[in-house]
């Protein structure tokens, strides 16, 4: 998490828990109450905004609530945005990564011409939980002959061990909120 993180608090509070969701036991993160409040929202953008670090070509948000900060980055930035997305959502020709799920399998999309070859991309998603949609996200960015260095996220559940393995692909994270033992 960034420095700041003691300041971060008024946002943490803004994140809503719901128990038990999708499945028992699990504590779900739902930033809907933090997109609900207009002076969060533009917080949560303008501070992860100031975490972006050194020239940035483009925004990659990962679907679904990624695109939502993504854009909104991408706007402050003055940096397009990629899409990358779920299967078979995109129109055109699309580079795909495949990653496993706790139950099976699935796969990340982004259309091949969506960024030229050394592109500096900053990933960027709502929540970092186990990783591995992010490093499949990587991976598919990575192919396409972007450089990735750096992701950003709303909220991290440390435990859950994510920022680890980007970490250890060599991509820096940081996040507004954590919230322990999730």
């Amino acid at each position: 998490m960034a420095d700041g993180a003691d300041r971060n608090g008024d946002l943490k509070a803004l994140v809503r828990t719901i128990p038990d969701f999708p499945k028992p036991g699990i504590q779900f993160r739902d930033i809907t109450t933090l997109l609900l409040d207009p002076a969060g929202f533009a917080a949560s953008v303008e501070r992860l905004a100031a975490m972006a670090d050194g020239p940035i070509d483009a925004i990659a948000g990962i679907e679904a609530r990624g695109f939502v900060f993504g854009a909104a980055l991408a706007r402050e930035l003055n940096a397009g945005l990629v899409l990358v997305r779920k299967r078979g959502k995109l129109p055109g020709k699309t580079l795909s990564e495949d990653y496993l799920l706790e139950y099976g399998s699935d796969s990340l999309e982004m259309h091949h011409d969506a960024i030229p070859q050394g592109a500096r991309i900053l990933l960027v998603d709502d929540l970092l939980a186990t990783g591995g949609t992010a490093m499949a996200a990587v991976r598919l960015l990575r192919g396409a002959g972007a450089v990735v260095g750096q992701s950003l996220f709303v909220i991290d559940l440390p435990d859950l061990g994510g920022a680890a393995k980007l970490r250890e692909a060599g991509v820096s994270v940081d996040s507004l909120v954590e919230f322990e033992g999730d």
